[in-house]
């Protein structure tokens, strides 16, 4: 299967970027036969799309974190993947049925917040179950009794694959059940649809799909349902070489779903493919969006060479994501990258006002006669 062409065919063209609401959404959804489940905090409708009519049952939903929309266009790229018409689209119907939650945090989307409009974290509420987007999601669980989840986020730039600099473009986690992280045959099962998908990641991005930390905890929805004897996946959608829009990131989320979909189809999941699960790089936090090495700075009239680094913050204006770049680290960058680095060659840091970088201060300044805008070199 020509992946790359399969996502250029069905990609859905009329979302693009970080900010996805459910006004960028919604006429996607109601397309289909859709099915309104419940409300979020401030009204707005959480939706329910059923597609296949299969034995095997998938429960997915993605944006449970306002801010974390890649997912999101990816499932739109899969879902018209599934209504292609072709023979795969409708083999994998005849096997399958999928239940989807396109959006369930609307109120975070329109916010551009991880947190639904109570400021709760709605994968810390799977035992409290206080909100009402969260009791939407596991009425659906019981309602539905999928055989597999698959839990859909963002990650942060700051995330590699290992420690060895590559990005992490990708990261999967077949979550925790117990304290103790057991391996058990649910488990395994969701950590042979993660090797089939990192396997086929491999060709496109080698080196950049990483495994999230498995640290156990029953609040989070996805080890209470790997509690509850439901094979689950974590999906991150993480950085590719400066796709702050995440675009490219989009593309292999959706080979990663088109992929793992079909070696369920193809395989009866009798395998035990534990070791090349623990051989995926652990997720580790080594970057910074820009990394400045060798740069002489003034402090308290002594002179001295220094490295610092800028991170970049999300900031919803008007409607738009914008990346200001803030001053996050001086010195103490061992073992750190930058998905940018700029080696100042020995030339003094200069702001205009400061002789040297101040956190949380916005990074424009001078590396000599180099000028730095938002972060970035100006040339």
């Amino acid at each position: 299967m020509d992946y790359l062409q399969l996502h250029q065919e069905y990609k859905e063209e009329s979302i693009f970027g970080r900010y996805i609401t459910l006004e960028h959404i919604e006429p996607l959804i109601l397309r289909h036969q859709a099915e309104i489940i419940g409300q979020s905090v401030l009204g707005k409708p959480i939706y329910k799309l059923q597609f296949g009519t299969g034995k095997t049952k998938i429960l997915m939903w993605s944006q449970m974190h306002g801010n974390e929309g890649t997912t999101t266009k990816a499932l739109f790229d899969f879902i018209n993947f599934l209504h292609s018409n072709t023979k795969e689209s409708h083999a994998i119907l005849n096997d399958f049925t999928f239940c989807m939650l396109p959006m369930l945090n609307p109120d975070g989307a329109k916010l551009y917040t991880r947190e639904n409009a109570n400021g709760i974290d709605l994968n810390r509420d799977a035992q409290n179950l206080s909100q009402p987007e969260s009791v939407v999601l596991r009425k659906t669980f019981e309602t539905f009794q999928p055989d597999y989840c698959y839990n859909l986020h963002d990650q942060r730039t700051i995330y590699g694959a290992g420690d060895n600099g590559d990005s992490a473009t990708v990261s999967f986690l077949a979550p925790a059940f117990n304290e103790n992280r057991d391996i058990n045959e649910v488990r395994i099962k969701a950590m042979n649809i993660i090797v089939a998908m990192n396997n086929t990641l491999q060709q496109f991005i080698p080196n950049q799909v990483g495994r999230f930390d498995d640290s156990f905890n029953l609040n989070c929805v996805g080890d209470t349902f790997q509690y509850l004897n439901v094979p689950t996946i974590l999906f991150e959608a993480g950085h590719f070489a400066n796709d702050y829009e995440r675009e490219i990131t989009r593309k292999y989320i959706f080979i990663a779903l088109v992929s793992g979909i079909n070696f369920l189809y193809e395989n009866d999941i009798v395998l035990n493919e534990i070791d090349d699960y623990l051989k995926i790089s652990q997720n580790k936090v080594v970057f910074y969006d820009f990394v400045y090495k060798n740069v002489k700075i003034n402090y308290d009239s002594n002179k001295k060479i220094i490295n610092f680094a800028a991170q970049f913050k999300e900031v919803l204006n008007n409607g738009k994501v914008t990346f200001e770049a803030e001053i996050a680290q001086v010195d103490n960058l061992e073992n750190y990258f930058g998905h940018v680095e700029i080696d100042a060659k020995g030339e003094t840091y200069n702001d205009g006002e400061n002789n040297f970088p101040i956190l949380e201060k916005k990074a424009n300044f001078y590396l000599g006669s180099i000028k730095i805008v938002n972060g970035a070199q100006i040339k």
